[in-house]
């Protein structure tokens, strides 16, 4: 699943007019970089939320045929209902089994087909290094699993792996995320990983143009 449903507010004025993932670095849009890299990975079925213009990204996607997957939308008009309850709603178009979530406004060379959820965990998520927008990080890793605190603190990269347990108890509508993650913790059953390559958070404006200026130099 893509999450593409949120309004971008810090990336105003460019999302008045441009769902964020449709936002382009080096010339392609964000979501466009994620569903190559799915089908890269092998993956055939993707699932994207929908809310602010979306009808622009579903244009764009289409059917996800000329990726060589498929796509399937799923609505959250007139609003978007947060991470945790977009994945909610979304959870019958997704296949039975584990699935892969990835925020749909980030720029990744994160090499989804690793991607693995062990037995006894319903999340597994991966971290990356602190950015200078976000020094504190958001939670622990030790030993492999993810922790709400720890002496050394990571950013969730919005790349994680679930199970349709993780969302037990849930009914359809706004939900935020920490909360489920925070329950899967104390259950000891979030798993976490580091990852070190390229990732980069494209909240902003600034930041778009940052990155853009960087890849054209490179």
């Amino acid at each position: 699943m893509i999450l593409a449903a949120g309004r971008g507010e810090r990336m105003r004025p460019l999302t008045d007019s441009t769902p964020k993932p449709l936002l382009r670095v080096a010339g392609d849009p964000l979501i466009e970089r994620h569903v190559t890299a799915l089908a890269r990975a092998g993956i055939s079925r993707i699932v994207i939320n929908l809310a602010w213009l979306g009808s622009q990204i579903r244009d764009y996607l289409g059917d996800g045929t000329r990726y060589g997957v498929s796509i399937l939308y799923s609505e959250e008009y007139p609003v978007a209902l947060e991470t945790a309850g977009g994945i909610i709603r979304a959870l019958p178009l997704l296949q039975p089994g584990p699935f892969a979530v990835i925020n749909g406004d980030i720029l990744t060379d994160f090499p989804f087909e690793t991607l693995q959820l062990a037995a006894d965990c319903d999340a597994h998520l991966v971290l990356v290094p602190n950015p200078p927008q976000h020094p504190e990080g958001d939670f622990g890793l030790e030993k492999g699993m993810a922790l709400p605190a720890a002496a050394s603190r990571y950013t969730f990269a919005g790349i994680a792996v679930y199970r349709a347990a993780f969302y037990a108890g849930c009914v359809d509508g706004v939900f935020p995320l920490k909360p489920l993650l925070l329950r899967s913790m104390a259950a000891a059953r979030c798993s976490a990983q580091l990852y070190t390559d390229l990732w980069e958070d494209i909240g902003t404006p600034q930041r778009l143009q940052a990155v853009n200026d960087r890849m054209a130099r490179a």
